[in-house]
């Protein structure tokens, strides 16, 4: 991400209170694929990364369920999965009820986007390591990714969607292009996480992309090269100042959901 716009206050969320936001599951032919727990796991978490349930906001297994016009099993297995993953919190003891969608806070989002990346170093690692053909490739793919973030971050008005979804597909090619199935598990299960910061506070963090420009050469650079160990340092480096701007801009706007 790039450097701090002056502090506006991000986009609003849905009020706090009980769970908000289209709940409904659509037809069969909409649904997400997988078991009806695996359904209302995406569509749950797709809702919380989206900001349209909102940080803090109480989640009640029984108004789900009906609004999702599933039993209350799924939705029970759907919100243990989410509350395993960070998503969804509760009080020690407490009822299903009780759980809250987690709050956005500074401590949390400097260690999750560590997390990321050290996931997607160990990515870049081994593409430093793959054989010169397949990294001269990857490189160029890289620097067309690299190129399509810029221009969307010089668009005017800047489109804060498609911005994340640029820098978003430049990370992936990179974990994609030589990561193990363990590896590539742990990123899905990680980065979405990391999204809803990123889009809850997006529009302050893209007054100027120019240093997350560079920061991605000097990834294509190494990975380009073959320095396998400069490769995993520098993409290491881009989410930890990301995540220096992130915890500056939550200091500035204030934490979501955690009062």
């Amino acid at each position: 991400m790039a450097t701090i716009r002056k502090p506006a206050s991000p986009s609003p969320p849905p009020p706090s209170g009980s769970a908000a936001g289209d709940l409904s599951l659509g037809s069969a032919a909409d649904a997400p694929h997988g078991s009806r727990p695996e359904q209302v796991y995406t569509r749950l978490r797709d809702l919380i990364v989206q900001g349209l349930l909102s940080p803090g906001s109480r989640i009640v297994e029984t108004e789900i369920a009906t609004r999702l016009g599933v039993s209350r099993t799924p939705v029970r297995e759907a919100l243990q999965r989410l509350q395993q993953e960070g998503y969804v919190n509760g009080s020690p003891g407490a009822q299903q009820s009780r759980l809250t969608v987690a709050p956005l806070t500074r401590d949390d989002v400097y260690e999750l986007l560590n997390i990321v990346g050290a996931l997607e170093g160990m990515g870049a690692r081994g593409a430093g390591l793959l054989p010169s053909a397949e990294r001269h490739t990857l490189s160029r793919e890289l620097r067309s990714l690299n190129a399509e973030f810029q221009r969307s971050g010089k668009a005017v008005p800047i489109d804060h969607g498609v911005l994340y979804d640029a820098d978003e597909r430049f990370h992936r090619r990179i974990v994609e292009a030589s990561a193990g199935p363990r590896l590539l598990a742990l990123h899905d299960a990680v980065k979405p996480q990391a999204e809803r910061y990123i889009r809850m506070y997006i529009s302050m963090l893209t007054g100027d992309i120019r240093t997350s420009v560079y920061e991605h050469d000097l990834i294509i650079a190494s990975i380009d090269e073959g320095r396998a160990d400069d490769a995993e340092l520098a993409v290491q480096v881009n989410w930890r100042h990301a995540a220096d701007r992130l915890s500056k801009v939550i200091a500035m706007a204030g934490e979501r959901g955690s009062w």
